[in-house]
């Protein structure tokens, strides 16, 4: 009973104040024994509703035992000056943006350009049969049959037997493989 006694009164009578924050909440230390190590207890005393939200990060700090001294009030001053012209750089930024957007808005006439369906259409010379495609074929040098018979014996790939069950895993030497031809499994 003396042992909860004296944390008690302890407490109140050999605390050291150590300073206060804007919002009026006030905050405390005081070294006591514990388990025969000198420890240092911080805590706070809030002022009216306890709300752990209306503590300063730097006070937070102090609390947690991540800062060894106390924040000062020039320390504490210089940093609330530091946080408003950081807010008011992100008003001019943002009104700079939003000046940006109306200009891009008012440059853009009618439809954007669509995209040049030739030279898309250039990138897949044949289907997936080996057949020539005929969307970009006036653009493209038409292909004799004896071409166009080299690049489908070109383009074979051995069939797999039906037999063993579809895996997700790659299989086989390596022998067969044609870059680009590979297709995700469905």
């Amino acid at each position: 009973m003396s042992k909860l006694w004296a944390r008690f009164s302890g407490l109140f009578s050999f605390r050291t104040s150590v300073g206060m924050d804007k919002v009026g909440n006030r905050y405390f230390t005081r070294t006591e024994e514990i388990d025969g190590i000198m420890k240092e207890k911080r805590w706070v005393l809030f002022k009216g509703e306890q709300d752990p939200t209306s503590i300063p990060v730097e006070w937070i700090s102090w609390l947690n035992g991540q800062r060894k001294r106390a924040p000062t009030p020039e320390e504490m001053a210089e940093l609330e000056a530091r946080r408003e012209r950081v807010k008011l750089n992100v008003a001019i930024l943002k009104r700079e943006e939003e000046k940006k957007a109306r200009q891009v808005k008012a440059t853009k006439i009618g439809k954007a350009a669509g995209p040049d369906l030739k030279s898309f259409m250039q990138q897949f010379p044949s289907d997936s049969e080996g057949n020539k495609t005929t969307g970009a074929s006036d653009s493209m040098n038409v292909a004799s049959d004896k071409d166009l018979k080299e690049s489908q014996e070109e383009k074979e790939v051995p069939k797999v037997n039906k037999s063993e069950p579809e895996s997700s895993e790659p299989t086989g030497s390596g022998q067969s493989f044609r870059p680009g031809t590979w297709q995700p499994p469905m």
